[in-house]
């Protein structure tokens, strides 16, 4: 796998084989391990026009059926940057400038009270084991979604949903 593969890109600001802008809003996946989800959250990334990444290794191949299915057709109009690990994503990211912005079980600030930026990226944790110390220390912020007491999380791609819709209510509205 090499560092960086462009997808076909559809943002009226992205050529196919450049790097988005740094002013559109981001999601990231961080080691993502159940393909339905993935494919989900980038079908997402697809329809809201956000540019994606996948911090490697994932826990499927992109050939997955399950992965292609959840994805349908909607993967041919992203801008998905496939990244081999962690430290090459945050390289990137830190020569790029862009504020990470960690969705965690584990974080105290609410993800409503949080301002939200165009540059930001929104990283989502690995299904089964969220992620790693480093990765958590490296975050510019890390934000909760509230759910009832005793219950353990929502899924990913609800989170990512959840997520983007208020950051791109907060970023349209103070744009």
């Amino acid at each position: 796998m090499s560092e960086f593969r462009p997808a076909r890109c559809f943002h009226p600001d992205i050529r196919p084989g450049l790097t988005p802008p740094f002013n559109i809003m981001q999601i990231a996946l961080f080691q993502p391990d159940i393909p339905q989800n993935t494919g989900t959250i980038l079908r997402l990334c697809a329809c809201l026009d956000l540019p994606a990444h996948i911090i490697e290794p994932a826990g499927f191949a992109f050939s997955d059926r399950l992965f292609r299915r959840a994805g349908m057709d909607y993967l041919d109009h992203l801008s998905l940057t496939r990244h081999d690990s962690w430290s090459k994503f945050q390289a990137w990211r830190v020569e790029k400038g862009c504020r990470l912005v960690l969705f965690t079980t584990k974080a105290a600030s609410h993800y409503l009270d949080f301002r939200y930026a165009a540059s930001d990226i929104l990283l989502f944790g690995r299904e089964t084991a969220g992620v790693t110390d480093e990765v958590v220390a490296a975050a510019d912020a890390r934000l909760v979604i509230p759910i009832k007491p005793g219950l353990r999380s929502l899924n990913v791609a609800i989170t990512a949903a959840m997520a983007a819709g208020e950051a791109l209510r907060q970023i349209r509205s103070n744009g």
